[in-house]
């Protein structure tokens, strides 16, 4: 496919066939994804693959948690896990929340769901002295992860990045057997897609980026 084409075409992929993700062709997309960039080309990351049932209703229950805070804050008007403002609602209201099964279902009906780790002692969290959410070291490790999605979606398949297990990450270090340095960056169910899309609704370049200050205008294509 031509590049523009797939980056174009690289969508949240949450529906799966039957169809399975070889090792092979697992490896195939891995083997390209690996050419990412990352903080002085360290490479802190790793990716467990889990295709073991057990392991992915584990990763159900751990997503089901994070899940329920951010449908009650959602449900309540309020930006689910928002850092700037601290949610108003009870731990009994957050507990008392259901998540619908279409929530977790993409962790058990992929094809393979990718843990992707990255080694806190090997990246440059330079914003880690600031008064904020850190976010720097992300792009240690995210940049090969949206290789993984093109290369999915170049082989035929797809998938979706997904945090909620995160907000559970001792359990999910426990669960996998991580090393003590390691953060869980994402959770990636992948496989072959029921509908491919081919037209996403993104905002326009106009709307995305600005000229010289925050102030100045909008860039026009």
């Amino acid at each position: 496919m031509d590049l523009y084409d797939v980056m174009r075409t690289t969508a949240a992929v949450r529906e799966f066939t039957d169809d399975p993700l070889s090792d092979q062709d697992l490896a195939t997309i891995l083997e390209n994804a690996r050419f990412a960039p990352s903080g002085g080309n360290r490479q802190g990351t790793q990716i467990i693959v889990v295709r073991e049932r057990g392991t992915r209703e584990a990763l159900v229950r751990l997503t089901q948690k994070g899940a329920r805070r951010y449908l009650a804050q959602r449900a309540a008007g309020e930006g689910p896990w928002n850092p700037v403002t601290p949610t108003s609602l009870t731990a009994e209201e957050i507990a008392a929340t259901e998540v619908p099964d279409a929530l977790t279902e993409p962790l058990l009906a992929a094809a393979v769901v990718l843990v992707v780790c990255v080694d806190l002692a090997e990246v440059a969290a330079i914003d880690q002295d600031l008064d904020r959410i850190g976010l720097i070291s992300g792009a240690s490790v995210y940049p090969l992860v949206w290789n993984i999605l093109l290369a999915a979606r170049h082989e035929g398949f797809g998938g979706t990045i997904t945090t909620m297990a995160v907000a559970e990450e001792p359990a999910i270090k426990e669960l996998l057997g991580l090393p003590d340095t390691y953060a869980v960056a994402c959770v990636v169910p992948m496989g072959k897609p029921i509908r491919q899309l081919t037209k996403l609704r993104r905002v326009e370049v106009a709307d995305l980026a600005r000229r010289e200050h925050w102030t100045g205008g909008g860039l026009d294509v």
